[in-house]
C-alpha cells in the first residue's frame, strides 16, 4: 500500500470558446493548465488562490464530476481518467464532495432522511431499515440529532445543513473528500464549529482531505500542507507551516500581506499587486504572474517556470528560486 493515496499528474481541463460565423471554436479557455500534486494518506492538502484561478475546477476534475481535458489521476493505485462510467460509478464510493453552497447542494423537494439515503440505494447497500439507522447514526456524528431526520433543508440554518453535506460525503465511508470552500458560505463563528467538526471527522475515520479555499487562515487551521493556484496552475506547493513563515513565490506573499492580523501594533509590508489577473483565455507567456510582478525579468516573459523542489519538499515555480 502507497503512503499516496491520490496523485494527479498533468491535469488539464479546457473549455473551447465558439464563435464566427459557423459556431466553430476559436480558442480555450484553459481553467486547469498542467496541475500535478500528490495527497498522502490521512492529511488535508489546502488549495488557495483567488476566485477563478482553477481550485474547483481541479476538485471536480479528478473526481470526473467535469471530464478533464488531459492528465491521469490515479486514486489508490487505480488510474480514475481511465475508467468507464460504470467503474466510476462504484468508484465514487471511496471518494466523495462537500460543496460550497449547502442549500443549492440539498434537494428542497427531499427530507433529510431521504437526502442522506439516497447514496446507500444508489450503491445497493443495505435493508431498509439499516439504512435508515445509518441515517441516523451518521445525524449524530455530525453534531445534529435523529429528529432532524424528517425535516427538510429550508427548515436548518446553514452551518447544520453544511453538516448534512458532510454527513452525505460520509454515507458510503469514503477514503477522500474533496471539501469545494465548505465554510465560505457560513458566518465565523460557524466556520469554526464546522472545521473543528471536520478535524474530528477526520482523526476518528481516518479521512483524506483535498480542501479547498481562498481565506488563507481557514487553510492554516485545517491542512499539513497547502498549494497554491494562480491562473490555473500551482505556483507553490509546501507544508503549511513553511508556506506561512517562509513563503517564497511572490504571488504567495502578497496574498499572506494581506491576511488580517489580531494585533493592531503589528507593522507588516503590504504587498500590493498592480492590475488585474488576465484572461484564462489568453494567459501571458512565459510565467503567467509575470504581469503583476514586481520581480519580472525578461526571463519571466518568455520561459515558463519549472514547478521544482528548491529544498525539504518545498515547491515553487519561478525563476528566482534555482535548485
Amino acid at each position: 500500500m502507497t503512503e499516496e493515496l491520490l496523485v494527479v499528474k498533468n491535469l488539464k481541463k479546457y473549455y473551447p470558446i465558439t464563435g464566427g460565423i459557423l459556431g466553430g471554436e476559436v480558442g480555450v479557455v484553459k481553467a486547469v493548465d498542467d496541475v500535478s500534486f500528490t495527497v498522502k494518506r490521512g492529511e488535508t492538502l489546502g488549495l488557495v488562490g483567488e476566485s477563478g484561478c482553477g481550485k474547483s475546477t481541479t476538485g471536480r476534475s479528478l473526481l470526473r464530476l467535469i471530464e478533464p481535458t488531459a492528465g491521469e489521476v490515479l486514486f489508490d493505485g487505480v488510474n480514475v481518467t481511465a475508467l468507464s462510467a460504470d467503474e466510476m460509478r462504484k468508484m465514487r464510493r471511496h471518494m466523495q464532495i462537500v460543496f460550497q453552497d449547502p442549500f443549492a447542494s440539498l434537494n428542497p423537494r427531499h427530507n433529510i432522511e431521504k437526502i442522506l439515503e439516497e447514496p446507500l440505494i444508489v450503491h445497493g447497500i443495505g435493508t431498509s431499515a439499516e439504512r435508515k439507522r445509518k441515517v441516523q447514526e451518521m445525524l449524530e456524528v455530525v453534531g445534529l440529532s435523529s429528529y432532524h431526520a424528517r425535516r427538510y433543508p429550508h427548515q436548518f440554518s446553514g452551518g447544520q445543513r453544511q453538516r448534512i453535506g458532510i454527513a452525505r460525503a460520509l454515507m458510503l465511508n469514503p477514503k477522500l473528500i474533496v471539501a469545494d470552500e465548505p465554510v465560505s458560505a457560513l458566518d465565523v463563528s460557524i466556520q469554526s464549529q464546522v472545521l473543528n467538526l471536520m478535524q474530528d471527522l477526520q482523526r476518528d475515520l481516518g479521512l483524506t482531505y483535498l480542501f479547498i479555499a481562498h481565506d488563507l487562515s481557514v487553510v492554516r487551521h485545517i491542512s499539513d500542507r497547502v498549494g497554491v493556484m494562480y491562473l490555473g496552475r500551482i505556483v507553490e506547493l509546501t507544508t503549511s507551516t513553511q508556506l506561512y513563515s517562509n513563503p517564497l513565490h511572490p504571488y504567495t506573499k502578497a496574498l499572506l500581506s494581506a491576511v488580517p492580523t489580531p494585533d493592531p501594533d503589528a507593522v507588516r509590508e503590504r504587498v500590493i499587486l498592480q492590475g488585474d489577473v488576465p484572461s484564462p483565455a489568453n494567459p501571458p507567456s512565459g510565467c503567467t504572474f509575470h504581469t503583476r510582478c514586481p520581480h519580472a525579468t525578461e526571463e519571466c516573459r518568455a520561459v515558463r517556470p519549472a514547478f521544482q523542489d528548491v529544498g525539504d519538499g518545498h515547491f515553487v515555480a519561478c525563476h528566482l528560486y534555482k535548485p
